[in-house]
């Protein structure tokens, strides 16, 4: 069974930075998908709060990882999710179900913001474009 990332802010191809644009290269694409919660601008990059229950939607795209384990954990450095402890990381990867705007869901490795946003804007519409 393939493995599935939903990708909201910048592990979308078109907004990788160098630093991960050759891991986010190997994802493959599934198709346009939403979940439920709020994204913020941290400055740069977005970070998302699930919400199962908000009416809001965080827009996106699923993509099928690769077979090679290396790939995942490309993106958990650039991520900084370590999960040998991930109560000091910055983002955690959740497995949670994503729904797809071509109907159905899957369940798929979601980034998730691990602080408190604070006073951080939010990004009306729940699409990330580019942060200040």
């Amino acid at each position: 069974m393939s493995d599935f990332l939903f990708a909201y802010g910048t592990l979308q191809p078109g907004f990788a930075p160098a630093e991960i644009a050759s891991a986010v290269s190997q994802l493959l694409p599934v198709g346009e998908a939403f979940v439920h919660g709020v994204l913020y601008d941290l400055g740069g990059h977005p970070g998302a709060v699930l919400d199962s229950s908000s009416q809001e939607r965080i827009i996106g795209a699923v993509y099928q990882l690769p077979e090679d384990a290396s790939v995942l954990a490309e993106l958990d450095a650039y991520e900084e999710f370590d999960p040998a402890a991930p109560e000091s990381s910055a983002y955690l990867r959740i497995l949670h179900h994503v729904t797809l705007a071509a109907g159905g869901a899957l369940r798929c490795w979601v980034y998730v913001y691990n602080r408190d946003p604070a006073s951080a804007p939010v990004i009306p519409g729940g699409r990330f474009r580019r942060c200040s």
